[in-house]
């Protein structure tokens, strides 16, 4: 009977989160261990699934940094990095499309579709959804967001699907991008009006001090966060996180989350409890995001 009791108050105190999330959207960017354990990955699966069924449309954005490197270090290719983002040259993105829309992409669909007719996979190149223009000669076909056209997104959520979103662009020059999926998960956030954008990675969130496991830091504004950015106080692939926290809370987002996809079922603790877990972030006072 206490087990009994203990999930009733578990549904009760998840009862105001639902109603307040229910027809919102939410942009989850999907990385670390969460996409290569099995385990995890089914569990995220289920997770995403339950958050459809009681009213919530996520969108997912996805990457696939070490399927690429693996790939490319087994055909004997350079991989380097600058400042957390990959240098790309055409060789390079050859295997990025590959891996990003022809695997990882359709394992994630894969996975959600086990639970029933929910996902739907979409490149950034489908429906013309994610323009891009190169950031540097430097990056090669590294590039960053120039525009987002939502209406494939959009078409397919109000159909009742869970899109699934490849971050592979596409350039007036008539050639493909690679576009990192922090930034692009905070520009779809921002361009969908959704109400938070999640990053899923491997740590709990942001620390004060790197080397001191209990310095997470559980909610600050956007400006603090840049500010432990130019502190140079966090890794380097933590940077486009931040910018794609940015870029959301700047266009109206509320809320910016970085939570530890290897916590189990961090998304809907996150989402339906009263504490939630990892980092919140906020715009600063005077900014545009709002309690929500």
């Amino acid at each position: 009977m206490r087990d009994l009791l203990k999930k009733a108050e578990t549904l009760t105190e998840a009862l105001p989160w639902i109603k307040a999330a229910w027809g919102r959207t939410v942009v989850i960017k999907y990385g670390g261990a969460a996409m290569t354990d099995p385990a995890l990955r089914e569990m995220i699966a289920s997770d995403l699934v339950l958050m459809k069924l009681v009213g919530i449309d996520p969108v997912i954005v996805h990457g696939g940094g070490p399927d690429i490197t693996s790939l490319m270090e087994r055909l004997g290719m350079p991989v380097r990095f600058e400042k957390g983002l990959r240098v790309t040259d055409d060789a390079a993105m050859e295997v990025v499309k590959m891996v990003l829309v022809g695997k990882v992409n359709k394992e994630i669909v894969t996975a959600i579709n086990r639970h029933g007719r929910f996902a739907v996979g979409i490149a950034g190149d489908d429906a013309n959804l994610i323009k891009a223009r190169p950031i540097s000669v430097e990056l090669g076909r590294a590039g960053e967001v120039e525009r987002i056209e939502t209406t494939g997104v959009t078409n397919l959520i109000e159909a009742g699907f869970i899109p699934v979103v490849a971050t592979v662009a596409w350039g007036d020059d008539g050639g493909s991008y690679n576009v990192n999926a922090d930034l692009v998960a905070g520009e779809l956030a921002a361009a969908l009006d959704a109400s938070k954008v999640i990053f899923l990675t491997d740590v709990d969130g942001l620390y004060e001090d790197l080397a001191d496991p209990g310095s997470l830091i559980s909610a600050l504004t956007l400006v603090e966060a840049e500010e432990i950015i130019e502190g140079d106080r966090i890794s380097a692939g933590m940077i486009p996180k931040i910018a794609g926290c940015a870029s959301a809370l700047r266009a109206g987002v509320e809320r910016a989350h970085i939570l530890n996809g290897r916590v189990p079922h961090a998304l809907l603790l996150e989402v339906y409890t009263d504490e939630g877990v990892g980092t919140m972030i906020t715009a600063p006072a005077g900014g545009q995001a709002t309690d929500g």
